[in-house]
């Protein structure tokens, strides 16, 4: 199963996406920074939170790991996993009235570094190459599918990640069935 990392650059936020799985939302973030989650309600009286992320990196809720908010930054004292959400607890957070004031607030943090990864953020905006050296257009966005990722050009196509060979800063090369692009070549 071909995944993407999960979680939003400027450049994904800055467009708006209807359709299910798409990974694009219009908000703003602070400079080189990435969202990883946003809190949602209070949960409890000693301060903790319910985090929704929007990464698959879950490492970022480990306890000491500092994210960041447009108003500064949170550590995190202590997370745990509960279904599709996080309860997470920061620093300085002590009572149900501090938490609740975190509601609605995105979490950003710096980028991993991870050369194995195929990262959404690096992916976005970069040409897609076939094995013939045809360009078959940039990536739009990747859309989340429950066989592999999908990454949707600016052409309509969409091409699974599982067809990724290689990347490049700026280039996808991937290997496809044979037509997969054919009806932009007449």
């Amino acid at each position: 199963m071909a995944r993407a990392a999960r979680e939003r650059s400027e450049q994904e936020r800055e467009t708006t996406g209807t359709e299910a799985g798409r990974l694009v939302s219009p908000r703003i973030r602070p400079a080189d920074l990435l969202e990883i989650a946003t809190i949602g309600r209070a949960h409890g009286l000693r301060g903790e939170v319910a985090v929704h992320p929007v990464t698959n990196r879950f490492e970022r809720f480990d306890v000491g790991s500092t994210l960041v908010t447009a108003a500064g930054e949170r550590v995190v004292s202590g997370a745990r996993r509960d279904g599709n959400r996080w309860l997470v607890s920061f620093d300085g957070i002590v009572d149900r009235d501090g938490a609740a004031a975190l509601t609605g607030t995105t979490l950003f943090a710096e980028p991993l570094d991870d050369p194995d990864e195929l990262w959404v953020h690096e992916l976005c905006g970069s040409s897609v190459i076939d094995q013939h050296g045809y360009d078959a257009g940039v990536v739009a966005s990747v859309v989340a599918n429950p066989a592999a990722d999908l990454l949707e050009l600016d052409t309509g196509h969409l091409v699974p990640l599982t067809f990724v060979v290689r990347c490049e800063p700026g280039t996808v090369h991937v290997e496809v069935p044979d037509g997969l692009f054919e009806l932009d070549r007449h």
